[in-house]
Protein backbone atom coordinates (compact mmCIF):
# COMPACT_ATOMS: atom_id res chain seq x y z
CA UNK A 1 0.00 0.00 0.00
CA UNK A 2 1.33 3.44 -0.91
CA UNK A 3 1.56 6.19 1.71
CA UNK A 4 0.52 8.85 -0.77
CA UNK A 5 -0.22 9.22 -4.45
CA UNK A 6 -3.38 8.68 -6.50
CA UNK A 7 -6.22 6.59 -5.10
CA UNK A 8 -9.40 5.48 -6.79
CA UNK A 9 -8.16 6.66 -10.18
CA UNK A 10 -8.04 5.15 -13.64
CA UNK A 11 -4.36 5.22 -14.56
CA UNK A 12 -2.40 4.45 -17.72
CA UNK A 13 1.29 3.49 -17.55
CA UNK A 14 3.09 3.42 -20.89
CA UNK A 15 6.11 1.13 -20.82
CA UNK A 16 4.57 -0.63 -17.84
CA UNK A 17 6.38 -3.92 -18.51
CA UNK A 18 9.72 -2.16 -18.38
CA UNK A 19 12.10 -1.41 -15.57
CA UNK A 20 10.68 1.73 -13.97
CA UNK A 21 7.19 1.27 -15.41
CA UNK A 22 6.66 -2.12 -13.75
CA UNK A 23 7.74 -0.84 -10.33
CA UNK A 24 5.43 2.14 -10.74
CA UNK A 25 2.55 -0.13 -11.78
CA UNK A 26 3.09 -2.24 -8.65
CA UNK A 27 2.84 0.83 -6.45
CA UNK A 28 -0.35 2.00 -8.17
CA UNK A 29 -2.30 -1.23 -8.49
CA UNK A 30 -3.41 -1.61 -4.86
CA UNK A 31 -5.37 1.66 -4.89
CA UNK A 32 -6.20 2.28 -8.57
CA UNK A 33 -7.46 0.73 -11.79
CA UNK A 34 -4.31 0.48 -13.89
CA UNK A 35 -3.79 -0.11 -17.59
CA UNK A 36 -0.39 -0.88 -19.10
CA UNK A 37 0.68 -0.27 -22.69
CA UNK A 38 3.91 -1.99 -23.76
CA UNK A 39 5.13 -3.63 -26.96
CA UNK A 40 7.51 -5.92 -25.01
CA UNK A 41 10.45 -4.84 -27.16
CA UNK A 42 12.51 -4.01 -24.07
CA UNK A 43 9.94 -4.67 -21.34
CA UNK A 44 9.29 -8.25 -20.26
CA UNK A 45 6.05 -10.16 -19.92
CA UNK A 46 7.19 -11.45 -16.51
CA UNK A 47 7.28 -7.85 -15.29
CA UNK A 48 3.55 -7.40 -15.85
CA UNK A 49 1.73 -6.81 -12.59
CA UNK A 50 -1.25 -8.95 -11.66
CA UNK A 51 -4.35 -6.80 -11.52
CA UNK A 52 -3.27 -4.39 -14.25
CA UNK A 53 -4.96 -4.52 -17.66
CA UNK A 54 -2.34 -5.16 -20.34
CA UNK A 55 -2.51 -3.73 -23.85
CA UNK A 56 0.28 -5.04 -26.07
CA UNK A 57 0.95 -2.21 -28.50
CA UNK A 58 3.70 0.01 -29.84
CA UNK A 59 3.62 3.50 -28.34
CA UNK A 60 3.66 4.77 -31.95
CA UNK A 61 0.30 3.05 -32.64
CA UNK A 62 -2.02 6.01 -32.17
CA UNK A 63 -5.20 3.95 -32.52
CA UNK A 64 -4.14 1.56 -29.75
CA UNK A 65 -3.05 4.47 -27.60
CA UNK A 66 -6.37 6.24 -28.11
CA UNK A 67 -8.22 3.17 -26.88
CA UNK A 68 -5.93 2.76 -23.87
CA UNK A 69 -6.23 6.38 -22.74
CA UNK A 70 -10.02 6.50 -22.98
CA UNK A 71 -11.53 7.35 -19.60
CA UNK A 72 -8.27 7.60 -17.66
CA UNK A 73 -7.56 10.29 -15.09
CA UNK A 74 -3.80 10.09 -15.13
CA UNK A 75 -0.99 8.94 -17.45
CA UNK A 76 2.57 8.00 -16.48
CA UNK A 77 4.57 8.10 -19.71
CA UNK A 78 7.53 5.75 -19.24
CA UNK A 79 7.76 4.18 -22.70
CA UNK A 80 10.95 5.13 -24.52
CA UNK A 81 13.87 3.97 -26.60
CA UNK A 82 16.20 4.68 -23.70
CA UNK A 83 19.64 4.33 -25.25
CA UNK A 84 22.20 6.96 -26.19
CA UNK A 85 24.24 4.54 -28.37
CA UNK A 86 21.17 3.24 -30.19
CA UNK A 87 19.96 6.79 -30.81
CA UNK A 88 23.31 7.57 -32.43
CA UNK A 89 22.94 4.49 -34.66
CA UNK A 90 19.23 5.01 -35.44
CA UNK A 91 18.30 8.67 -34.89
CA UNK A 92 15.04 8.53 -36.86
CA UNK A 93 13.75 5.57 -34.87
CA UNK A 94 14.76 7.24 -31.61
CA UNK A 95 12.90 10.41 -32.57
CA UNK A 96 9.77 8.51 -33.63
CA UNK A 97 9.55 6.64 -30.32
CA UNK A 98 10.74 9.32 -27.91
CA UNK A 99 9.45 12.55 -29.46
CA UNK A 100 6.74 11.96 -32.08
CA UNK A 101 4.89 9.35 -30.01
CA UNK A 102 5.02 11.68 -26.99
CA UNK A 103 3.43 14.46 -29.01
CA UNK A 104 0.63 12.08 -30.02
CA UNK A 105 0.16 11.09 -26.37
CA UNK A 106 -0.04 14.71 -25.24
CA UNK A 107 -2.65 15.46 -27.91
CA UNK A 108 -4.74 12.48 -26.76
CA UNK A 109 -4.36 13.64 -23.15
CA UNK A 110 -5.59 17.09 -24.18
CA UNK A 111 -8.70 15.48 -25.65
CA UNK A 112 -9.18 13.24 -22.60
CA UNK A 113 -8.53 15.98 -20.04
CA UNK A 114 -6.06 13.93 -17.99
CA UNK A 115 -2.79 14.73 -16.24
CA UNK A 116 0.47 13.38 -17.73
CA UNK A 117 3.66 12.68 -15.78
CA UNK A 118 6.50 12.23 -18.26
CA UNK A 119 9.94 10.64 -17.95
CA UNK A 120 12.76 12.82 -19.23
CA UNK A 121 16.54 12.69 -18.80
CA UNK A 122 19.59 14.77 -17.85
CA UNK A 123 20.79 14.00 -21.38
CA UNK A 124 18.89 17.16 -22.33
CA UNK A 125 21.56 19.26 -20.59
CA UNK A 126 24.51 17.90 -22.55
CA UNK A 127 27.96 18.38 -21.10
CA UNK A 128 27.41 20.33 -17.86
CA UNK A 129 28.78 23.83 -17.59
CA UNK A 130 28.49 23.64 -13.80
CA UNK A 131 27.69 21.05 -11.14
CA UNK A 132 25.29 20.21 -9.65
CA UNK A 133 22.92 20.60 -12.60
CA UNK A 134 19.82 22.66 -11.86
CA UNK A 135 16.67 22.59 -13.98
CA UNK A 136 17.51 25.95 -15.59
CA UNK A 137 20.95 24.78 -16.76
CA UNK A 138 21.60 25.46 -20.48
CA UNK A 139 20.32 22.64 -22.65
CA UNK A 140 22.77 21.44 -25.31
CA UNK A 141 22.18 17.73 -25.94
CA UNK A 142 25.10 15.73 -27.36
CA UNK A 143 23.04 12.81 -28.70
CA UNK A 144 19.81 12.26 -30.62
CA UNK A 145 18.36 10.68 -27.47
CA UNK A 146 19.05 13.85 -25.50
CA UNK A 147 17.51 15.99 -28.22
CA UNK A 148 14.42 13.76 -28.33
CA UNK A 149 13.96 14.06 -24.58
CA UNK A 150 14.37 17.81 -24.83
CA UNK A 151 11.54 17.85 -27.38
CA UNK A 152 9.41 15.83 -24.92
CA UNK A 153 10.30 18.25 -22.15
CA UNK A 154 9.40 21.32 -24.21
CA UNK A 155 6.19 19.88 -25.61
CA UNK A 156 5.01 19.02 -22.10
CA UNK A 157 5.54 22.61 -20.96
CA UNK A 158 3.89 23.97 -24.12
CA UNK A 159 0.83 21.74 -23.76
CA UNK A 160 0.38 23.07 -20.25
CA UNK A 161 0.90 26.71 -21.18
CA UNK A 162 -1.05 26.65 -24.44
CA UNK A 163 -3.79 24.10 -23.79
CA UNK A 164 -3.99 23.79 -20.01
CA UNK A 165 -2.94 20.12 -19.91
CA UNK A 166 -1.61 19.24 -16.46
CA UNK A 167 1.91 17.99 -17.19
CA UNK A 168 4.84 17.24 -14.90
CA UNK A 169 8.24 16.27 -16.30
CA UNK A 170 10.68 14.21 -14.24
CA UNK A 171 14.29 14.20 -15.41
CA UNK A 172 15.62 10.89 -14.12
CA UNK A 173 19.33 10.74 -13.49
CA UNK A 174 20.88 7.23 -13.51
CA UNK A 175 18.12 5.00 -12.19
CA UNK A 176 18.97 1.46 -11.10
CA UNK A 177 17.36 -1.46 -9.31
CA UNK A 178 15.69 -4.86 -9.84
CA UNK A 179 14.52 -5.81 -13.35
CA UNK A 180 17.00 -3.54 -15.08
CA UNK A 181 19.43 -4.47 -17.77
CA UNK A 182 18.57 -7.33 -20.07
CA UNK A 183 19.92 -6.05 -23.36
CA UNK A 184 23.04 -4.95 -25.19
CA UNK A 185 22.43 -1.44 -23.90
CA UNK A 186 21.68 -2.37 -20.29
CA UNK A 187 22.46 0.14 -17.57
CA UNK A 188 25.93 0.19 -16.13
CA UNK A 189 25.13 -1.26 -12.67
CA UNK A 190 23.29 -4.22 -14.17
CA UNK A 191 26.10 -4.78 -16.67
CA UNK A 192 28.74 -4.65 -13.91
CA UNK A 193 26.76 -7.08 -11.73
CA UNK A 194 26.45 -9.57 -14.56
CA UNK A 195 30.16 -9.29 -15.36
CA UNK A 196 31.22 -9.61 -11.70
CA UNK A 197 29.04 -12.66 -11.08
CA UNK A 198 30.40 -14.38 -14.19
CA UNK A 199 33.99 -13.84 -13.03
CA UNK A 200 34.74 -10.75 -15.08
CA UNK A 201 36.30 -8.81 -16.44
CA UNK A 202 34.26 -5.77 -15.43
CA UNK A 203 34.56 -3.46 -18.43
CA UNK A 204 34.54 0.30 -17.90
CA UNK A 205 34.02 2.60 -20.89
CA UNK A 206 36.74 5.24 -21.05
CA UNK A 207 39.04 6.02 -18.13
CA UNK A 208 36.34 5.50 -15.48
CA UNK A 209 36.65 9.02 -14.11
CA UNK A 210 33.27 10.00 -15.55
CA UNK A 211 30.71 10.51 -12.79
CA UNK A 212 27.00 9.83 -12.50
CA UNK A 213 24.18 10.39 -10.01
CA UNK A 214 22.70 6.94 -9.31
CA UNK A 215 19.14 6.92 -7.94
CA UNK A 216 17.27 3.81 -6.81
CA UNK A 217 14.08 2.85 -8.64
CA UNK A 218 12.05 3.02 -5.42
CA UNK A 219 12.98 6.69 -5.14
CA UNK A 220 12.04 7.25 -8.79
CA UNK A 221 8.63 5.72 -8.11
CA UNK A 222 8.21 8.01 -5.11
CA UNK A 223 8.93 11.04 -7.30
CA UNK A 224 6.25 9.90 -9.76
CA UNK A 225 3.65 9.48 -7.03
CA UNK A 226 4.39 12.96 -5.74
CA UNK A 227 4.21 14.39 -9.27
CA UNK A 228 0.77 12.84 -9.71
CA UNK A 229 -0.62 15.09 -6.99
CA UNK A 230 1.50 18.24 -7.04
CA UNK A 231 0.05 21.66 -7.75
CA UNK A 232 3.28 22.54 -9.59
CA UNK A 233 2.11 21.48 -13.05
CA UNK A 234 3.75 22.63 -16.25
CA UNK A 235 7.14 22.26 -14.59
CA UNK A 236 10.15 19.92 -14.75
CA UNK A 237 12.09 18.39 -11.86
CA UNK A 238 15.39 16.60 -11.51
CA UNK A 239 15.13 13.17 -9.88
CA UNK A 240 18.44 12.13 -8.37
CA UNK A 241 20.38 11.95 -5.12
CA UNK A 242 22.56 15.02 -5.51
CA UNK A 243 25.65 12.84 -5.10
CA UNK A 244 28.18 11.82 -7.77
CA UNK A 245 30.01 8.50 -8.07
CA UNK A 246 32.76 7.74 -10.59
CA UNK A 247 32.18 4.76 -12.85
CA UNK A 248 35.47 3.27 -11.67
CA UNK A 249 34.36 3.52 -8.04
CA UNK A 250 31.02 2.02 -9.00
CA UNK A 251 32.79 -0.99 -10.52
CA UNK A 252 34.71 -1.43 -7.27
CA UNK A 253 31.49 -1.19 -5.21
CA UNK A 254 29.88 -3.89 -7.35
CA UNK A 255 32.95 -6.11 -7.15
CA UNK A 256 33.02 -5.78 -3.35
CA UNK A 257 29.29 -6.38 -2.97
CA UNK A 258 29.43 -9.57 -5.02
CA UNK A 259 32.63 -10.85 -3.42
CA UNK A 260 34.07 -11.23 -6.91
CA UNK A 261 37.73 -11.26 -7.80
CA UNK A 262 36.95 -9.91 -11.26
CA UNK A 263 39.51 -7.68 -12.93
CA UNK A 264 38.39 -4.17 -13.89
CA UNK A 265 39.41 -3.31 -17.46
CA UNK A 266 38.86 -0.30 -19.70
CA UNK A 267 37.44 -0.02 -23.23
CA UNK A 268 36.84 2.89 -25.60
CA UNK A 269 34.58 5.71 -24.42
CA UNK A 270 31.03 5.62 -25.81
CA UNK A 271 30.05 8.12 -28.48
CA UNK A 272 27.61 10.77 -27.26
CA UNK A 273 28.25 10.20 -23.53
CA UNK A 274 28.91 13.17 -21.25
CA UNK A 275 31.73 13.13 -18.68
CA UNK A 276 30.08 14.33 -15.47
CA UNK A 277 26.52 14.43 -14.18
CA UNK A 278 25.05 15.27 -10.78
CA UNK A 279 21.57 16.56 -9.99
CA UNK A 280 20.65 19.66 -8.09
CA UNK A 281 17.57 18.34 -6.30
CA UNK A 282 16.61 21.57 -4.52
CA UNK A 283 13.55 22.24 -6.67
CA UNK A 284 12.19 18.69 -6.31
CA UNK A 285 12.69 18.84 -2.56
CA UNK A 286 11.06 22.24 -2.13
CA UNK A 287 8.13 21.87 -4.56
CA UNK A 288 7.45 18.13 -4.76
CA UNK A 289 8.60 17.16 -1.29
CA UNK A 290 10.93 14.60 -2.91
CA UNK A 291 14.21 13.42 -1.44
CA UNK A 292 16.03 10.21 -2.33
CA UNK A 293 16.41 7.82 0.61
CA UNK A 294 18.40 4.80 -0.67
CA UNK A 295 22.23 5.10 -0.43
CA UNK A 296 24.10 3.63 -3.40
CA UNK A 297 26.04 1.03 -1.43
CA UNK A 298 22.84 -0.22 0.21
CA UNK A 299 21.03 -0.29 -3.14
CA UNK A 300 23.80 -2.36 -4.72
CA UNK A 301 23.87 -4.82 -1.79
CA UNK A 302 20.09 -5.18 -1.99
CA UNK A 303 20.31 -5.68 -5.74
CA UNK A 304 22.90 -8.42 -5.30
CA UNK A 305 20.46 -10.22 -2.98
CA UNK A 306 17.64 -9.79 -5.48
CA UNK A 307 19.77 -11.22 -8.29
CA UNK A 308 20.83 -14.20 -6.17
CA UNK A 309 17.22 -14.92 -5.16
CA UNK A 310 16.12 -14.75 -8.78
CA UNK A 311 18.79 -17.24 -9.73
CA UNK A 312 17.86 -19.81 -7.06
Amino acid sequence: MIEHGPRGKSVLVTGGAGFIGSHLTEALCAENEVRVVDDLSSGRERNLVEGATFVEADIRDEAALRGAIEGVDLVFHQAALASVPLSVEEPERSHAVNATATLSLLELAREAGCRVVLASSPAIYGEPEELPIAEDHPMKPTSPYGLDKLALDRYAALYHDLYGVETVVLRYFNAYGPRQGESEYSAVISAFLEQARSGGPITVHGDGEQTRDFVHVSDVVEANLLAAETDHVGEAFNVGTGEATSVRNLAELVRDATGSGAEITHTDARQGDIVHSRADTTKARERLGFEATVPLDQGIRDLCGTVEAAGD
